[in-house]
């Protein structure tokens, strides 16, 4: 696994008011990752689509009727957390996951705790635009994958944070703090970790930028994750951002784009601060404008865990065994 402490973090000594929360080129090789780094088996879409194949307007929120987008999500609750890179590459993971199943059956939502935890690609303070996907693919092979957000739910803490209620647990990967269940009360309960959990794998990654080549690869594959500079959006309400952008600090998830008659086109992109900010948590983002086509990452999903009346339990093929209540029989 990618480590920390070969990044050699330590927090600030003066708070700032808006920190970075994207890692640069050096911190990013610091923790062992590939800057911009690629593991691809199959042709790319922006090397095989002509530009004639791409609409004008076109969004996974609403493809021929039918929503494809997972949940919104929020990393500033319980509290402060700089882990928007998690956030945006889990949310365009779970929106890939969905398109591969038709839009059918309950939506998987993805564990953001488990990268926090396990990754080393990242932690409150933040992280990697595309470590996330370097990190599963590594996980990948072992022959698990990302816990679904019910056996690890986000809680805005990593081993490096002490503040709030992060200095009352501990945040390392063990087997708890992968997938977990409790079975009642102490003393007589206990919290135990899972060896066999719900999860979901990934076969390739990458690395893209530029605005043709990342509308080939959405509309193609599904959404994918962006950096982009938050600074300027902090107050946003609504409406079409149109500012050039300084410098990339936080990461999203563009899930299509959209033809303003005056603004021309523009992204339709989720962020991660809850459905109380922008438009129901997303906002439209004009062409070339924030530094979103600097650096994007996607990866394409393997397998997954579901339950049908056919397979019963199946993961892409492999079956996954049932826990019960107190997770006795999968510790």
């Amino acid at each position: 696994m990618f480590s920390l402490a070969s990044f050699g973090y330590s927090a600030p000594a003066v708070a700032v008011t808006r920190p970075t929360e994207v890692w640069t080129k050096a911190q990013t090789e610091a923790a062992g990752l590939v800057h911009r780094g690629n593991f691809t088996l199959t042709p790319l879409p922006h090397e095989t689509l002509g530009d004639e194949a791409v609409p004008k307007a076109f969004t996974w929120c609403n493809k021929d009727g039918v929503n494809y987008c997972t949940m919104s999500r929020n990393q500033h609750i319980p509290q402060y957390c700089g882990s928007c890179w998690a956030h945006g590459s889990v949310s365009a993971l779970g929106d890939r996951i969905k398109i591969a199943r038709g839009g059918k059956g309950i939506d998987i939502n993805l564990a953001v705790q488990h990268i926090l935890n396990c990754g080393g690609v990242g932690s409150c303070h933040g992280g990697s635009v595309d470590g996330p996907y370097q990190w599963l693919h590594q996980l990948s092979r072992s022959g698990t994958g990302i816990a679904y957000e019910t056996e690890n739910p986000y809680l805005a803490c990593s081993s490096e944070s002490d503040i709030g209620l992060c200095s009352a647990g501990k945040w390392d990967c063990s087997a708890e703090n992968v997938a977990r269940t409790c079975s009642t009360f102490p003393p007589s309960g206990k919290c135990v970790g899972l060896t066999k959990y719900p999860n979901a794998t990934i076969s390739e990654y990458g690395s893209i930028s530029g605005q043709k080549a990342m509308q080939k690869e959405i509309f193609a594959r599904g959404p994918i994750s962006c950096g982009i500079d938050a600074s300027p959006i902090l107050k946003y309400t609504g409406g079409i951002a149109t500012d050039e952008g300084e410098g990339v600090d936080h990461v999203i998830s563009v899930v299509g784009w959209g033809h303003d008659e005056t603004e021309g086109g523009y992204w339709i992109v989720r962020n991660s601060w809850g459905e109380y900010w922008g438009e129901m948590g997303y906002i439209r983002v004009k062409f070339g404008a924030l530094l979103v086509e600097q650096q994007c990452a996607w990866a394409v999903p393997k397998t997954w865990t579901e339950w049908s009346a056919d397979d019963q339990y199946s993961s892409g093929g492999s079956p996954n065994f049932p826990c019960y209540e107190d997770g006795s029989n999968c510790q």
